[in-house]
């Protein structure tokens, strides 16, 4: 077996990956709180997440991976408001059309998939148990978990607590014994989401949600958490705390990996800043196949800078791999390279590199690299298809987008801006077009 390393953020250092029970890999990865559409930097982990749980499943009889569904939070509250509809109605619809987008993606569904308001009673149970264990304490309706109660808090951020109240936005209220303490339970008025509670009728806070779900379906210890580099402060180090404290554990998981974040000319994608493309807005324009493969493009811990352009060569790329798989025949063999790559730090444009290898001495004649090249993209999740498939696919979507470009054209030969017809021309060929002109116009096949 290939040996994995991963960057374990809570070591900061590139470890070699010593499960807990090698029969038995555990998981988590924190999904989306299901008030609108995912945007292309929501799919990024749940993509690279699904390719390091293919690997994981490569090498481990057995592997469980979790990741939740947040269906309570203020953000739900605010949307349904506003759009005038039930929060129910708006957790379910998101929730569906979000199943839709993964499907769309490739991603393989958890194993189990919790949802928030399904474990209201486990996370009364922890919060109990840290207020008896004296890591949280009650006022004013709220439980607040106790920081200073904990005395390595802050190991996974690696800053002290001075330099992590200075670096968020930390909600300073009368009834808490210092700035830094964190909710775990809040009231709820008569237009809130609420239950029952030793506390009164209120909600859970976000990051109870996640620590409450991972034990209940991995234990109080488990091997990998994963999520964005944004949730390392403050949702995985709270994690950490209320789970430690409520278990009396030295650990919550063993390693702890984080994607980078996606980016639009250098600048974070985000929803607050308005510059977020939905995924559902690039599946009306390529397949997902394609934004699957851009998103690995880049190495899982470093940034991702989003274009359609980038998901245009994406296709491309998928193109000739699927031209040259097309001969594939009898099974193959998962690369061996390929393997080392994903395994070391789950590099996936080393891994789409040695892809592209095989490609080479597939169009050679070689028939074996064909079959392997088909086995080794499809345990990354790509090449799911058949190439005739695949190209009819592009063909239905695509003709009439082609039409209109010949059409622009031949405008362009009219009004003898040759330029711009020879631009066209290019552009065409660059996504496998070929024009052919003749005294009854021009003609375009496939190359």
């Amino acid at each position: 077996m290939t040996e994995l390393f991963f960057h374990n953020t809570l070591k900061r250092a590139k470890e070699a990956f010593t499960p807990i029970d090698d029969q038995h890999i555990r998981i988590y990865a924190c999904g989306p709180t299901v008030y609108d559409r995912i945007h292309v930097g929501n799919a990024r982990p749940v993509v690279l997440f699904d390719v390091l749980v293919r690997v994981l499943r490569h090498h481990f009889p057995k592997v469980t991976y979790v990741r939740n569904i947040t269906d309570v939070d203020d953000k739900i509250n605010a949307r349904a408001a506003e759009e005038g509809v039930s929060i129910r109605q708006l957790t379910e619809e998101t929730t569906k059309a979000f199943h839709v987008d993964c499907a769309a993606l490739g991603a393989m569904p958890p194993d189990i998939e919790p949802r928030a308001t399904d474990h209201i009673d486990a996370m009364i149970t922890m919060i109990t148990a840290l207020i008896t264990k004296g890591h949280a304490y009650e006022a004013e309706g709220h439980v607040l978990f106790q920081v200073d109660s904990m005395a390595d808090y802050g190991q996974l951020s690696r800053r002290s607590l001075d330099e992590l109240i200075a670096g968020a936005r930390v909600e300073v209220t009368p009834f808490k014994k210092a700035p830094a303490d964190f909710v775990l339970w809040k009231p709820s008025d008569d237009n809130q989401p609420g239950w029952e509670s030793p506390w009164g009728r209120g909600r859970p806070g976000w990051h109870i949600e996640c620590s409450a779900m991972s034990a209940a379906y991995l234990g109080e210890e488990f091997d990998i958490h994963a999520g964005g580099l944004d949730l390392i402060f403050p949702h995985h180090e709270n994690e950490i705390a209320q789970s430690r404290c409520a278990h009396g554990t030295s650990m919550m998981a063993r390693y702890w990996m984080h994607n980078g974040y996606v980016t639009v000319d250098g600048e974070k994608m985000s929803k607050s800043l308005g510059n977020f493309t939905r995924v559902a807005d690039v599946l009306a324009k390529y397949p997902g196949e394609a934004m699957r493969y851009a998103l690995m493009t880049a190495h899982y811990r470093a940034p991702l800078d989003f274009s359609m352009a980038g998901v245009a060569e994406a296709k491309s790329a998928l193109d000739t791999l699927y031209r040259a798989s097309a001969n594939a025949e009898g099974d193959g063999k998962v690369d061996d390279g390929m393997l080392s790559a994903l395994g070391d730090d789950l590099n996936t444009p080393n891994a789409l590199a040695r892809l592209h290898e095989l490609a080479r001495q597939a169009n050679k004649g070689d028939a074996k690299a064909a079959a392997n090249l088909k086995a080794s993209a499809q345990m990354m999740g790509l090449l799911l298809s058949e190439s005739s498939a695949w190209f009819q696919g592009d063909a239905a979507d695509d003709d009439a987008a082609i039409n209109d470009a010949i059409a622009a054209r031949n405008e362009a030969k009219a009004r003898k801006d040759y330029g711009e017809a020879d631009r066209i021309r290019d552009e065409l060929t660059a996504q496998g077009i070929a024009l052919e002109d003749g005294p009854d116009g021009t003609i375009w096949r496939r190359i």
